[in-house]
């Protein structure tokens, strides 16, 4: 019984915390942009985030080695140390957007100015994280983000064209009508990039050993991964479906967090709006608690300190103060004045280009049977990883590229 609990349990976390402020925009911008034509690449995304969680948290459970003890031990001291601080700016920038689109949600409810809104997230934050267990963490964020299934039914409500939908699905060109071919690959980048953000693996694979994981869960980790992580991708296909129906006929580009919320209040009227903003402000809140721990558990693990949120404050000194340093440092940068939707496709975008540094000493320890025993990759999985990495790389080169020349995906 308790470990069908601790599967459901594992499911509606993964679901809860899969779509965060970076699927919000890029999701309901595709949707607004392209219509369905980009739901093909929430497919891929959610397959290649399954497959990359279930082995980061197969490592963890068998060998109790989370992703930047791996990282060193795979690149050595000095280009881990390059991939470290790259991987830590994109967390702060991440946890920033965060912070910011709790902001948002707090300034829709009270009305009150933005930056006293700031400054009350970051210290809910604050409080929640130094007197919660890492458990009732995940538990409070994720479940309570799974009121962000209003969209599902939201998405149903306004009664799609489900042949246009299943089109969608299968990968191809953009019609004559739609924006240039270089904002649909920007945004099939950043949706893919948005889906398999490093931060999630960083915190997935730290929290398997945080919560004791022996190779017994095995079975724990392949239906969190795979069944949470389905659900979730298929919520961030609500968001595409939800984004093509209202924005799309308009021509509205929604570039504010308040038009997601607009989202599921038309279909829903005064329930869907409570629910997404409900919705928004615990998955948002979690990425950033995500982020967050991800920033600390990176450092501390690379450099050998004590770490994990399991533990006493004065067990582990460095880690905590880590952590809470990466939410002040996100406010400071949200305080700026920076749209935090502008501040979430830097952040997506810089993403991907760190994601294959992190996810190839991943790759190839699940492989090596010398050190993973029966546990090791099974073919398929392993060719199927490798196709991932390719794709990965793929991505990484042209992001960046994409950014400047489309000038965030704004040309026509």
């Amino acid at each position: 019984m308790s470990q069908l609990l601790e599967l459901a349990l594992g499911v509606m976390t993964a679901l809860g915390g899969f779509v965060d402020i970076g699927e919000l925009v890029f999701a309901m911008g595709a949707g607004a942009r392209f219509g369905y034509a980009l739901l093909w690449v929430v497919v891929v995304g959610t397959v290649g985030i399954a497959l990359f969680g279930e082995m980061s948290g197969r490592i963890a459970a068998v060998l109790k080695k989370p992703a930047f003890e791996i990282v060193r031990e795979r690149f050595g001291f000095a280009r881990g140390l390059g991939i470290l601080i790259a991987s830590n700016l994109v967390n702060l920038l991440t946890c920033a957007a965060e912070i910011g689109g709790m902001a948002v949600i707090l300034q829709l409810l009270f009305g009150s100015d933005y930056r006293l809104m700031l400054l009350a997230a970051a210290g809910l934050l604050l409080v929640t994280v130094f007197v919660l267990p890492f458990r009732w963490i995940e538990r409070l964020f994720g479940l309570l983000g799974l009121t962000l299934l209003v969209y599902a039914v939201a998405a149903v409500q306004l009664r799609p064209n489900w042949n246009d939908v299943a089109r969608g699905l299968v990968p191809h060109l953009p019609g004559q009508e739609s924006p240039g071919l270089a904002v649909y690959a920007y945004y099939a980048s950043g949706l893919l990039s948005s889906i398999l953000m490093p931060y999630e693996i960083y915190f997935y694979s730290s929290g398997g050993i945080e919560d004791k994981w022996t190779p017994k869960d095995l079975t724990v980790n392949k239906v969190t991964a795979g069944v949470g992580f389905a659900f979730g991708g298929l919520l961030t296909m609500a968001l595409i479906v939800v984004g093509a129906i209202l924005f799309l006929p308009q021509g509205i580009d929604p570039q504010r967090l308040s038009s997601s919320v607009f989202g599921a209040t038309v279909p829903l009227g005064r329930i869907g709006f409570v629910l997404a903003l409900a919705g928004i402000f615990f998955a948002v809140g979690g990425a950033a608690v995500e982020t967050a721990l991800a920033a600390a558990y990176n450092i501390t693990q690379f450099f050998g300190w004590p770490w994990g949120k399991a533990k006493k404050p004065r067990e582990v000194p460095i880690f905590t103060v880590c952590w809470m340093a990466a939410i002040v440092l996100g406010t400071a940068v949200a305080v700026s004045g920076i749209n935090p939707v502008d501040v979430v496709e830097y952040s997506v975008i810089f993403a991907v280009v760190v994601l294959p540094l992190t996810y190839f000493p991943i790759l190839q320890l699940a492989g090596d049977k010398g050190r993973m025993g029966k546990h090791v990759n099974s073919r398929i999985i392993h060719g199927l990883g490798w196709i991932y990495f390719g794709l990965i790389c793929v991505v990484a080169v042209a992001a960046v590229p994409l950014l400047i020349v489309t000038r965030m995906g704004q040309n026509q």
